[in-house]
């Protein structure tokens, strides 16, 4: 009986050994540059008040990308899968966490072709990795946002710096440094909002429909793209200027 006994123990020593090295070695696939044998979905924004935002990768910290994963065919490839995700929605930017990936990567481009944004001119194609903002004009943008997480919501108007200065890293891992202004400044705040976890749903106070903002747009009822009052929600509030996210993510525990 004895013997039985101990061969019973050892077995199940055995099998939870196994389990705990299996959970250890586990990594969860939303920090894995991997992509999904079906495809990236877009992910979508969940009210405050609804269950869900502590599983939805919208609203969990990004990691940085390593120095081990720079040059790699592993993260071109991926940053090409989320550029062609961008085009396929026509989209003027695209943040990794939109696509379920927690990695601090977004890109923006608005092509002349974009019937939205025409208005508001070209915007070249830049990827952005382990980004921070470390300079900000003191004036502020209106901009009525919409965004590809924001499925069927309505536009919301919030405040953008009229122009920033950047520092991130390229494909090849080598530091950039840069400066935006007009559009492109707006779609890079976007898209670093999303890094920042959450959407412009989070932050704005007035709605429109598309329909509704477009026509009092026509109808000049409305100001686009003028210089905004501090009383207009700023879509990065919370970030300080010449943090990493990382360190942003640290003190928002």
């Amino acid at each position: 009986m004895l013997d039985t006994m101990t061969r019973n123990y050892f077995i199940y020593s055995i099998v939870l050994i196994s389990m705990l090295l299996q959970s250890c070695g586990s990594t969860d696939p939303s920090l894995t540059l991997d992509i999904p044998k079906e495809g990236f979905e877009v992910v979508q924004y969940i009210p405050v008040e609804s269950d869900g935002r502590d599983t939805n990768a919208l609203y969990l910290a990004p990691r940085r990308i390593k120095d081990d994963e720079f040059n790699t065919a592993e993260l071109n490839v991926y940053i090409d899968s989320m550029y062609a995700m961008m085009l396929r929605k026509s989209g003027v930017g695209i943040a990794s966490n939109q696509l379920g990936k927690r990695l601090q990567i977004f890109i923006i481009e608005a092509k002349s072709s974009n019937p939205r944004y025409k208005v508001l001119g070209p915007v070249a194609k830049q990827v952005f990795i382990n980004p921070k903002i470390t300079k900000t004009s003191k004036e502020r943008k209106n901009f009525w946002h919409g965004c590809l997480s924001a499925h069927g919501e309505k536009r919301g108007n919030v405040a953008t710096y009229e122009w920033i200065e950047y520092e991130c890293q390229n494909q090849k891992g080598e530091i950039q440094q840069g400066r935006l202004e007009g559009f492109a400044s707006v779609i890079f705040q976007h898209e670093f909002r999303h890094m920042l976890n959450g959407t412009y749903l989070d932050h704005a106070n007035h709605f429109l429909s598309r329909g509704e903002l477009d026509a009092k747009l026509d109808a000049e009822e409305l100001p686009f793209f003028d210089l905004a009052n501090d009383t207009l929600p700023l879509l990065i509030e919370g970030y300080v200027v010449g943090e990493t996210l990382d360190e942003f993510h640290s003190h928002k525990k």
